[in-house]
């Protein structure tokens, strides 16, 4: 596969967001499928009340029709893939939950939990068994790495729990801002493409993350500011699950905290936050995840969004610096 099939599924899939975001958007807004709101979020975010959601499921059809069909099989690919629709299924029916059944915080945490774990399990299982893939944690650039090979690879699962829950939820945290999560998401993504294309083998890797850039940037057509759709947890989880299987499959497991850096930043606000208020009762950020911080001090979204997004640039560039350094190391 060359970098011509690599455009070509990464157009294809901005194109299938373009053309189908507004026909779902209208079947969305006929059935009355709009955000809700948190009473205590930003002020100035009641105003996107009944905005349409669960725009991520356009995300995953366009990521998956022009995947599928230039995609060779190969297992590590594909095994990535299914963790997208895996978790994009989780997401959906959290989303529908919150919709449908009016239940404002959808799906029990413990459910999600347990959910994830088995979609962890169902990676652990094609990284292990059909991509076979050896059981092991790279730490790049020093050339060593940790065996997590004992007690028949249990240690690697844990492992890939751990990649896949802090994924798909740094990336639903981060989707609070229109256009947040699609953008930061889609410069990831081009990170993986640049890491996957210049290893001989991964170019099916390189292609899902060509069509996961295209379909996030195909979705910013109408989730950018000011949104007409949401990707709601559909889109969240589904795009976090595809950056989660990307990096266990190129063994970029710990890279990934820098490549997505802006996720890492978004979860360890609300963790700081969350400790300090309940260790010390105090706040460390006026509003967490840290881009309501800036909205409560009067930055505009636009602001906020655009500054995060170099920040993304930033920490993706390093991340693939660091990854082709180690390559030239081995």
């Amino acid at each position: 596969m060359d970098m011509v099939e690599l455009v070509i599924g990464g157009a294809a899939a901005l194109l299938f967001c373009v053309f189908l975001s507004p026909r779902f958007i209208e079947f969305l807004r006929e059935r009355s499928f709009g955000q809700h709101i948190r009473a205590e979020g930003p002020a100035g975010h009641h105003v996107k009340a009944g905005t349409p959601t669960m725009g991520g499921v356009v995300i995953l059809i366009a990521l998956s029709v022009p995947f599928l069909v230039l995609s060779t099989g190969d297992w590590r690919a594909l095994g990535a893939w299914a963790v997208a629709i895996g978790c994009g299924l989780i997401g959906f029916s959290d989303d529908y939950v919150k919709l449908i059944k009016r239940r404002s915080l959808g799906l029990r945490g413990r459910t999600k939990m347990v959910s994830l774990l088995a979609v962890s399990i169902g990676l652990w299982l094609v990284a292990t068994e059909l991509a076979e893939l050896p059981a092991v944690l790279r730490l790049r650039v020093v050339d060593v790495q940790l065996d997590l090979s004992a007690f028949h690879n249990l240690p690697y699962l844990v492992l890939i729990y751990l990649v896949v829950a802090g994924t798909t939820n740094a990336v639903n945290l981060t989707d609070g801002l229109d256009g947040l999560a699609a953008g930061s998401t889609a410069i990831v993504a081009l990170a993986f493409t640049a890491i996957c294309a210049g290893v001989g083998g991964q170019q099916d890797l390189a292609l899902l993350a060509a069509v996961l850039a295209g379909s996030c940037v195909g979705f910013l057509w109408f989730n950018a500011f000011p949104a007409t759709v949401f990707m709601g947890d559909t889109g969240s989880l589904g795009i976090g699950g595809a950056l989660a299987g990307l990096a266990v499959m190129t063994q970029t497991e710990l890279l990934l905290v820098v490549l997505g850096g802006v996720f890492v930043i978004e979860a360890l606000s609300v963790i700081i936050q969350v400790f300090s208020f309940q260790t010390f009762g105090r706040r460390v950020f006026l509003m967490a995840p840290i881009h309501h911080h800036f909205e409560m001090k009067a930055w505009s979204e636009t602001k906020i969004i655009l500054r995060f997004w170099i920040v993304a640039s930033v920490f993706a560039t390093i991340g693939y610096v660091l990854y082709d350094q180690s390559v030239a190391i081995h």
